[in-house]
């Protein structure tokens, strides 16, 4: 099993092509931790549309990507 940790700050307009670069590797057994690090936008909206139980969603004040990598380790 891979653990990918993706910290997100205001990327909605990056986020799902993030996402389906991991949903598109050949191998599968991996989780993709993703860090909502206090967006403002519709990050935590497109996140949430993916019905992908190896996708774990976390969300946290902005606190920057350190603590939000933190979190997800």
């Amino acid at each position: 099993m891979i653990s990918i940790i993706m910290p997100a700050y205001d990327a909605s307009n990056y986020i799902n092509a993030a996402i389906e670069s991991v949903i598109d590797q050949t191998f599968t057994k991996w989780e993709l931790i993703i860090i909502n690090d206090g967006s403002k936008d519709e990050t935590g909206d497109i996140v949430k549309s993916y019905n992908d139980a190896r996708i774990r969603y976390f969300e946290q004040e902005n606190r920057g990507v350190s603590v939000a990598r933190n979190l997800g380790l």
